[in-house]
This record gives C-alpha cells, sequence and structure tokens, in this order.
C-alpha cells in the first residue's frame, strides 16, 4: 500500500523553516509513516492526511528547546515521535531511542537505515531497564503516560541532572499540579509548562519542562 502525503502550502512552509537542507530527509521519513508504519499498525490510517501538522511538525519544533550536542533520549518512541525528527532537524544530537516492542524496534531500524541517520540509537528495553546504560542530558517523550508516572519513567535517566521534555495537549497545567507531589520527590527544581514553535505553527506544540539539578 502506498500513499503520497503532500503537505499543504502552510506545512511546506513550516517543514522548510524546521528542517532545512534536511528536508528531503523529513519527506522521506513521512512516507515510511504513511505506508510501511500504517500497514504494521504504528499509526492509524486516519493519521496519515494529518502527518505533518499532527505528528511531524508537532514534534520537531520541540527541538529548538534542545542545547547544541545534547544527548537526547526518546522514551517509548514508538514510530519515532518525536525522536526522529529530532535527529533529523539536528544532525547535533545524539539520539537514543527506547522502545520494548520488537516490531516497533524493527521498523524503526530499518527507517534509521533508510534515512542513513548515523546519530541514532535505538534500544528494545523498557524505560526502567535503561537507567543503568544511559545518562542523558534530556529526556522526551509524547504520549507515553500521565506526567506523574512519565516522571518516574524519564527523570532516573537524568541522573541528577539535566530535563525532561514532555510533548503535552491542553491540559498539560492539570498534569503539572496532580503530579507536584512526585515531581518533587524525584528531585524536579523546576517545573513548567511552555511552547515550541510559535514562529511557524499557527498551533504551537504544548510541552512540560521539568528541570533537574543546578540550573545552568
Amino acid at each position: 500500500m502506498s500513499q503520497e502525503v503532500q503537505p499543504t502550502d502552510d506545512e511546506s512552509r513550516a517543514a522548510r523553516k524546521v528542517f532545512g537542507n534536511r528536508l528531503s530527509v523529513a519527506e522521506r521519513y513521512v512516507q515510511h509513516l504513511a505506508t510501511s508504519g500504517m500497514e504494521r499498525g504504528l499509526l492509524g490510517p486516519r493519521e496519515v492526511p494529518r502527518l505533518w501538522s499532527r505528528h511531524v511538525l508537532n514534534c520537531a519544533v520541540v527541538a529548538e528547546l534542545i542545547s547544541s550536542e545534547a544527548n537526547v533520549v526518546d522514551v517509548g518512541s514508538g514510530a519515532g515521535l518525536p525522536g526522529l525528527t529530532f535527529a533529523i532537524a539536528r544532525p547535533d544530537l545524539e539520539l537514543t531511542l527506547v522502545e520494548p516492542l520488537e516490531r516497533r524496534c524493527i521498523w524503526l531500524s530499518e527507517v534509521v537505515d533508510d534515512l542513513e541517520l548515523a546519530n541514532v540509537t535505538i534500544l528494545r528495553l523498557r524505560a526502567e531497564q535503561a537507567v543503568e546504560l544511559l545518562n542523558a542530558d534530556v529526556v522526551t517523550a509524547r504520549a507515553v503516560s500521565a506526567l506523574g508516572n512519565l516522571a518516574r519513567l524519564t527523570m532516573p535517566l537524568l541522573h541528577g541532572e539535566g530535563e525532561v521534555l514532555a510533548i503535552k495537549g491542553r491540559s498539560a497545567a492539570e498534569e503539572v499540579e496532580k503530579a507536584a507531589k512526585v515531581l518533587r520527590k524525584l528531585g524536579a527544581r523546576d517545573t513548567e509548562v511552555i511552547t515550541a514553535g510559535s514562529s511557524v505553527l499557527s498551533e504551537p506544540t504544548t510541552v512540560v519542562r521539568i528541570s533537574v539539578g543546578q540550573p545552568s
């Protein structure tokens, strides 16, 4: 099954700004999502028409919040969202995609090989199993879990210093309030709801940023 995913004019303009000279790589990634990604159940057919806006661009803009040459761990990477979008937009970053399901890891490996992304490592593990192996500057996640539980999965990977960038929806502030006690217990220094992509997207991406350790 093959579906051509044609971005709208607004999506094309945003994609050019976000990906620059890596736009052709991003386009190939979108085609993988629309074909084998859908066929293997990594996302539903209803998502195909909105791959650019709702998924790829929505994730990729979050890379603007990450400092240069950071070591980034993406928890529950699934179809590579947001991890692969960061790897494409920011070749200076080192990405580790942590994903427990074998079929997803196989697909991710195929896509990484095809896109020739030298800055990506894939680990078939649960986040809890990866703590002894990884020491991240930044941990990212999208649609993995409610914030309190997500914090338990992601914050240990920072080993006391760094930040979690959790892509969330409109209930972000409410989630932060509910998770406040857990976040403090886990060592959060500061937690804030911010947006990414306001200069390129009509609907910027909502992100919960959890800072751990001393201010940089």
